[in-house]
């Protein structure tokens, strides 16, 4: 067994924050590409977003039950494993253009990804204690948002050039680089194997599930991811086919709205020391007022600036949302740090995927009117979300909510 030297900590630490990312990278590089891949394959778009959906729910529900396999069996060869696995799949699906193929690929990305995001959030809970261990989980959601700033930035001008299977070679050979670099300076993190004992495992399943505050945790940053999955959904379409633009302006419309999430992320990394609840309850309060008048202001005017003040402006307060309650939910059983890791991961792409998923399906969004009522919707649901979240923590504690603190937001 090669363990980790911590002569290359360092380095393993920067290639772990490389790799979180790539869930987002994997569902957003492609997103300007989506109405160029269903004119290609000669399909229906919405037969194209079904592609995005595969790879949301595959990654969330394996992230699910995929901790107890990593705090059995260790990080180190699984992830290599993946890493193999993945590229395979992603320049398969460049080289073979029949959905599918591409649907069974992306069902192969998303079990992979989770397997290697998932042992990196656990890298983290495993080498490192205390303040060290709130200074980097309090950044995983600000680095995770990386993805959605560049993907589809450099998506849309790989349509543009080369054509959407690019993106999957990009995407093949980055995780080709990576896995040369993990060979060489990482190792196994994990220094206490747990027995994989099926009832045990269950049983710490049941009390992480059954734990009020962690269950609604996982649902409140699934609902404030949602906002971003169905915005990567509907905007190529509303974009490139109402508007006319190419897929180079979604690629920046979704690069702004990957900076006003990671900002969000940062706000909430400044404002750490303030208290959980005054925060959260600030920022649904501010969206609700955001909301409304978008659906108000977009009775009279339409168009893409209108589009994109509104939703950045929600981005932003989703990501300082986010952040606070991911970290929130990703420190709160450090003993089972593995399989606290894939629920809470496997929580966002879950919720996120269904509700967004569903509320595409439930409402056609192709005016600005529509995309504001859903996000009325979501932000709704957010707000019943945080009030129950907030009574199970001050239950937990036992303490008045003026007193709790936000101990492990970022």
């Amino acid at each position: 067994m090669k363990f980790q030297n911590t002569k290359y900590l360092y380095i393993s630490t920067l290639l772990a924050f490389i790799l979180i990312p790539l869930g987002g990278l994997t569902t957003d590089i492609y997103i300007p590409s989506l109405p160029a891949m269903a004119q290609d394959l000669n399909v229906p778009v919405e037969k194209v977003q079904v592609s995005l959906l595969l790879f949301m729910v595959s990654s969330g529900f394996s992230q699910l039950f995929i901790g107890s396999i990593l705090d059995s069996f260790g990080r180190y060869r699984i992830n290599i494993m993946a890493l193999i696995a993945f590229s395979l799949a992603s320049f398969i699906i460049a080289l073979v253009p029949d959905i599918y193929v591409i649907y069974l690929m992306r069902i192969v990305q998303g079990i992979t990804v989770s397997l290697i995001i998932v042992g990196k959030r656990a890298f983290f809970v495993d080498l490192y204690k205390g303040e060290k261990l709130k200074h980097y989980t309090s950044l995983f959601s600000i680095v995770w948002a990386t993805a959605p700033i560049i993907a589809p930035f450099i998506g849309g001008y790989l349509q543009v050039l080369f054509g959407w299977q690019s993106n999957f070679y990009l995407l093949g050979g980055i995780t080709l680089v990576i896995l040369l670099f993990e060979l060489r300076f990482t190792g196994e993190s994990l220094q206490n194997f747990e027995v994989f004992k099926r009832k045990e495992i269950v049983s710490v399943y049941r009390k992480m599930l059954g734990t009020p505050d962690f269950y609604l945790g996982l649902i409140i940053i699934g609902l404030s991811y949602s906002q971003l999955v169905v915005y990567g959904m509907v905007s190529p379409f509303i974009i490139e086919k109402v508007y006319g633009f190419s897929p180079v302006v979604t690629g920046y419309s979704s690069l702004a709205s990957g900076i006003a999430l990671m900002t969000g992320g940062i706000i909430s990394k400044v404002l750490i020391k303030k208290e959980l609840f005054s925060k959260i309850n600030s920022a649904i309060i501010l969206q609700l007022i955001v909301v409304v008048v978008m659906f108000a202001v977009s009775s009279e005017f339409n168009g893409i600036s209108i589009l994109l003040g509104f939703t950045l402006s929600l981005h932003l307060l989703s990501g300082f949302v986010f952040n606070n309650v991911y970290a929130y939910s990703l420190q709160r059983f450090t003993t089972n740090a593995g399989i606290a890791s894939g629920l809470t991961g496997g929580g966002v792409y879950v919720v996120s995927s269904v509700v967004g998923y569903g509320l595409i399906n439930a409402f056609e969004i192709k005016e600005i009117q529509t995309f504001a009522l859903v996000n009325f919707v979501i932000i709704a649901l957010l707000s019943i979300s945080i009030f129950l979240f907030k009574k199970a923590v001050v239950g937990k504690n036992e303490t008045p909510a003026s007193l709790i603190r936000s101990k492990v937001e970022g």
